[in-house]
């Protein structure tokens, strides 16, 4: 997708809660609380659109995507005892057997992330695969290394998208699954109605990139994929709904309806699927308000076996944040990030 067409479709996902198309820290947010803490809850502001998080293997650190533009976009740790935000340390040594052999140069510092998967290689690298819409549509590969009491990232190759991905799912032998959202929109159609919008694929090093049969989804964003690689789960944003796809039968075996949009999907430590998205498109504000409306979000617990799930956090009225897209288990806290905005949020557990 060239420059002019993402800006097109950032500007329909923005404009879908009634926001703006930058996205400039705490721009459009007349009515959010202010950064601190708040009862048991705790707003952290100093990022920029933080749209996914990973939890790095010391549990030390986040790292943070963030969706921003210009010198405010990138990736950062978000160090948990300090709530400090800090650059990673981005170096490129291209390796063949990470991603595509035609996938020779690394972007640098122009990266424009979206969602993220760090996870262990079969070799035993911890992988790390961005989502990224800046200079290219790709999934952008890094190694993740240690740097002194920090981490870095070594970019060692990338895929370029045929049609441009949401989220992603990275495997232990390299390969990956990734959304694409808007895969099959139609010209001119509603890319937020209940029909499906998008669908989901699969690439490895092989056979390129497959689309999965039967994975046309209403705007499929976050996906996770078990510990045993079997399943992919799949969130329908639009839809309000999460669906288990079996990667060896190739086809749907159940899904389960929510009460809100979800976006991103994160494992807990215990096995179970944190969901966590907005409530609606509506908001609260009268429709001759200058400012765009406030959007209630919820957290859920997901049980990956049956697709129940059960509410731990429903904002509830409180301006905390808006446009909500992710929330990850870290230390003895729940982290609610957003595609927009200056801040983040820390929840108990």
């Amino acid at each position: 997708m060239n420059a002019c067409r993402y800006t097109l479709f950032l500007f329909l996902y923005l404009l879908l809660l009634w926001s703006s198309a930058d996205a400039q820290p705490g721009a459009f947010n007349p009515s959010l609380l202010d950064c601190g803490r708040h009862g048991e809850v705790e707003i952290v502001c100093g990022t920029v659109a933080p749209e996914d998080f990973e939890r790095i293997p010391d549990e030390r650190f986040l790292i943070v995507a963030k969706m921003g533009r210009g010198q405010e976009k990138g990736l950062d740790l978000f160090e948990l005892a300090t709530q400090n935000f800090t650059g990673i340390p981005l170096s490129a040594d291209k390796r063949p057997d990470w991603g595509e052999d035609s996938c020779t140069e690394s972007i640098g510092e122009q990266i424009q992330p979206h969602g993220l998967s760090l996870s262990k290689r079969t070799s035993g690298e911890w992988q790390l695969y961005v989502v990224n819409h800046s200079v290219r549509e790709s999934m952008e590969m890094y190694e993740l290394l240690p740097d002194g009491e920090k981490w870095k990232l070594a970019w060692r190759g990338c895929v370029l998208a045929r049609k441009p991905y949401n989220d992603v799912a990275a495997l232990p032998d390299g390969s990956f699954v990734a959304t694409r959202p808007q895969a099959i929109q139609k010209e001119g159609r509603n890319p937020f109605g209940v029909v499906p919008s998008g669908n989901v694929a699969v690439w490895n090093a092989r056979d390129g990139e497959q689309v999965l049969p039967g994975s046309e989804y209403g705007y499929p964003n976050g996906v996770l994929v078990s510990g045993d690689d079997r399943y992919a789960y799949i969130s329908g944003w639009t839809t309000r709904d999460v669906h288990q796809y079996d990667l060896t039968a190739k086809k749907e075996v159940a899904k389960r309806d929510l009460n809100f949009m979800p976006d991103n999907l994160t494992w807990t430590r215990d096995g179970k699927i944190l969901a966590a998205g907005i409530k609606g498109v509506n908001g609260n504000c009268p429709p001759e308000s200058p400012y765009p409306c406030l959007q209630g979000f919820i957290v859920a617990e997901v049980d990956p076996k049956t697709l129940e799930h059960r509410i731990l956090f429903d904002n509830d009225g409180k301006a905390l944040i808006n446009g909500v897209s992710v929330a990850l288990e870290a230390g003895d806290a729940i982290y609610v990030g957003s595609f927009q905005g200056d801040r983040l949020v820390k929840l108990p557990r």
